[in-house]
């Protein structure tokens, strides 16, 4: 079930909400765990009994180690729920990576093939193993004391706002959220979580679903037959596509948990203003930023330790991000892209792009994220350097065609895409989102703008087939 499907938006939130919001708040998190526990399984039945069976076994252990007094009695239940999550990461997502690069390698010998059956790969797993392994590390680093209540701790791994496709909550964030929400659950944050679930739901419709069939069509494509045009727009398509979609979905999965009388950290901030790819990542899936800093690039030494360490570490970092987001070498390369892009901002970069200034920065700083989103949309590595050499051939030829619908919503897409690099729009822009204290003919306007949003959007999902959401493949 997504949030941009009939079913969920007609049926499954309203139903959900009426039953919320009626509930006595002793029993909002009960109401709030069967509606995530539902919305999970309607996607994947055999799938929820792995993340019911792990937190239970998680939530043990780490209550265990809590009350524990000897270091290395907590290292080892620290050890051990990590391993099983990794573990449980590993077996899904990356098991039919291994055998296959297993198999090209014993073939070169002549040897036999290792028969395996391809595993499915349960939705979502990325995220919510990433949300138990913060909520034991959070608890050994003693940030947190842990949840005394099961369910509790069940609602916090299956919240399904977000559940399939993040942002990723670190536990110190939410902990005290899922014990008392009084303070958030106001009619003002109500009406404010709609409109940001409206806007989600409007960029992801309206923008990412128009650009993603012609990226999809110019992908689709033979690089042989790419004139370099097509495969410039055909990436440019793709880039305000999968920003409009991830970020709609954050927009969605933080306007829910506001409705919910949750309060969700932000996962964008106008990505592609920024003037380098350091900043790129401290604006775009910032969750995901700031999860691989507490949890992997603290731990490896962050900043403590030598120069060529440190550029190492940044390097690592990226590199398993790369492959966190998918199982194939293009993600891997993708990872391992970015992050020389990190050491070479640390090394010059940033100096000369202090010395040509705002603009230039932010045009350099795009066209090396759009060679890096060829390697993350391609379907194995070999088409996205083919892909990226057409890019860069200077090949002429017939461009594929691009219909004034496609042109007037990419036009639209960068302007909001780029618009933040002009006076105090970011400020604007946050004010707006965050939405507090704002005057009654506000949140009148708000909410009209919020129901004409939500009624287009239902139309034109209603009126078309094409509608995926890219987030959910990891």
């Amino acid at each position: 079930m997504v949030f941009s499907s009939s079913l969920f938006l007609l049926y499954f939130l309203p139903v959900f909400l009426l039953f919320y919001y009626f509930a006595d708040a002793k029993y909002k998190n009960m109401v709030a765990l069967i509606g995530s526990i539902f919305f999970y399984a309607w996607g994947a039945p055999k799938f929820i009994f792995v993340i019911l069976g792990t937190t239970f076994l998680d939530f043990h252990l780490v209550k265990w180690m809590s009350m524990t007094k000897s270091q290395l009695s907590r290292r080892l239940m620290l050890a051990l729920s990590v391993s099983v999550n990794v573990g449980l990461l590993f077996y899904f997502k990356y098991s039919n990576f291994f055998v296959e690069n297993v198999n090209e390698v014993l073939s070169i010998f002549g040897t036999g093939e290792i028969h395996w059956t391809k595993l499915v790969l349960p939705i979502g797993i990325s995220f919510y193993t990433f949300e138990t392994i913060t909520y034991v590390v959070d608890v050994y680093r003693r940030v947190h004391k842990p949840l005394t209540n099961f369910w509790d701790y069940q609602l916090y791994i299956i919240l399904f706002p977000k559940l399939i496709a993040g942002p990723i909550i670190r536990y110190h964030d939410l902990a005290d959220q899922i014990t008392d929400r009084s303070k958030n659950d106001t009619m003002d944050n109500r009406i404010s979580g709609f409109f940001r679930f409206a806007l989600g739901l409007g960029k992801k419709v309206m923008i990412a679903n128009v650009l993603g069939e012609y990226a999809d069509s110019v992908f689709a494509m033979d690089p042989a037959g790419i004139t370099t045009a097509t495969a410039w727009m055909g990436v440019t398509a793709y880039a305000f596509q999968i920003y409009y979609d991830f970020a709609g979905y954050s927009d969605m999965a933080i306007g829910l948990g506001r409705m919910m009388g949750f309060d969700f950290l932000e996962n964008f901030n106008n990505p592609y203003t920024s003037q380098s790819i350091s900043e790129f990542w401290r604006r775009w899936h910032m969750s995901l930023g700031r999860w691989m800093r507490d949890y992997l690039y603290i731990p490896l030494g962050g900043n403590r330790v030598s120069v060529k360490r440190l550029y190492f570490n940044l390097w690592l970092v990226f590199l398993f991000s790369g492959l966190w987001h998918g199982a194939a070498w293009n993600f891997v390369v993708w990872g391992a892209f970015h992050g020389l892009f990190l050491v070479a901002d640390r090394i010059f970069l940033l100096k000369f792009y202090k010395f040509i200034g705002k603009y230039p920065s932010i045009l350099i700083t795009f066209i090396i994220t759009l060679v890096g989103w060829v390697l993350f949309r391609a379907e194995d590595l070999g088409y996205a350097i083919d892909f990226i050499g057409r890019m860069f051939s200077f090949a002429g030829g017939p461009a594929v065609y691009i219909s004034q619908r496609v042109w007037v919503i990419l036009i639209i897409g960068a302007f909001f895409g780029f618009w933040g690099t002009v006076g105090n729009i970011e400020k604007w822009q946050e004010k707006l989102l965050i939405f507090k204290n704002q005057k009654t003919s506000t949140l009148v306007l708000m909410t009209a703008a919020s129901v004409l949003l939500f009624v287009i959007s239902v139309a034109s999902i209603s009126s078309s087939g094409f509608n995926p959401f890219i987030y959910f493949r990891f």
